[in-house]
């Protein structure tokens, strides 16, 4: 598997990342190990959880994703063939949030314990803090990174201002900074990134690793009626926006270049992402190997000019 460039940062990543909110959430421990196992034996290196997952679900307290891929890295060996990417910031509990310095240092030795490492390949700032000024932000982690419990940072949830706003203050402060963004995007949510960030990230070489590739699966072709929404816990609270006129135009663009090139709609959906400019890695989550083996595929798949055209017109945000 080819690898690629993760912004500035020197780490080299595969073109599709492991999303691993679903680990112990969706899927329990041993599942998540094979899926774990599978993702290196493809080729790819690239895995991505935080802190908070899976907080949501009943009974969770945060930690659990975490927990698990630690517990695989431990148990496999195969720390030194994986980039690991976690995050901090989203609310762990009472006065457990923010990108204070105080916070910062005590979450990512939450993490490496939890992960059962000595260094995070990719801290990320799961959430913007306005309250935190950015000074303190980066200085922070520019402590961790001289420390080596960090190799680099990225932001996810940011907007084109405050992410220029964050690289200003690294440069004025002679300090690292985000080498990658973590945005929603894919075929129908196109303008968060594309109106403002995409041009930011291309211009300052910001690696992108967007999240909801497939749109919580809606790009599968999983959901196409209101009925199909109660399959899954994502459809029910996720994909039911999807269901418009807009939704269900994409979804058929996806099954006319299906059927012309004998690829599945989901990995036609992420090769489109993954040619966009700027894309480096879009995240994805598989709760079975047969999910799984249909998201690797994708990496391998090339679209024609036009199939990729008609992704575009199709798609093209209102």
């Amino acid at each position: 598997m080819k690898l690629r460039p993760l912004g500035r940062s020197g780490l080299q990543v595969s073109p599709l990342c492991l999303g691993g909110n679903v680990f112990g959430w969706t899927i329990d421990e041993a599942t998540s190990f094979t899926i774990l196992d599978a993702w290196l034996d493809a080729g790819m290196n690239f895995v991505d959880t935080a802190d908070v997952y899976s907080i949501w679900a009943p009974g969770h307290a945060g930690g659990e994703s975490e927990t698990i891929v630690g517990k695989w890295l431990k148990r496999s060996g195969k720390r030194d063939r994986v980039v690991l990417a976690t995050k901090v910031g989203k609310p762990m509990g009472e006065g457990k949030s923010g990108l204070s310095k105080a916070y910062i240092r005590s979450a990512v030795e939450a993490s490496l314990a939890r992960l059962q490492t000595d260094v995070i390949d990719l801290y990320q700032s799961h959430d913007d803090d306005a309250a935190t000024p950015l000074e303190e932000t980066m200085g922070a982690f520019a402590d961790l990174i001289t420390e080596g419990k960090v190799r680099a940072i990225g932001a996810s949830n940011y907007t084109a201002p405050r992410l220029l706003a964050a690289l200003d203050t690294s440069a004025r402060l002679g300090l690292p900074r985000y080498e990658s963004l973590q945005p929603l995007f894919n075929l129908i949510d196109r303008a968060p990134y594309e109106d403002a960030l995409e041009s930011v990230c291309v211009e300052h070489g910001i690696g992108v690793i967007n999240f909801y590739g497939l749109a919580a699966g809606f790009l599968t072709g999983k959901y196409r009626s209101e009925a199909d929404v109660t399959k899954s816990a994502r459809g029910a609270n996720t994909v039911k926006k999807y269901l418009n006129p807009r939704g269900l135009a994409v979804l058929g663009a996806l099954d006319a270049v299906s059927a012309n090139i004998g690829a599945t709609p989901g990995q036609i959906a992420l090769a489109w992402q993954m040619a966009r400019p700027g894309i480096t890695a879009p995240i994805v989550s598989a709760t079975s190997l047969t999910q799984f083996e249909e998201i690797v595929g994708a990496a391998r798949l090339k679209l024609d000019t036009p199939s990729t055209e008609l992704l575009d017109r199709v798609s093209a945000p209102a």
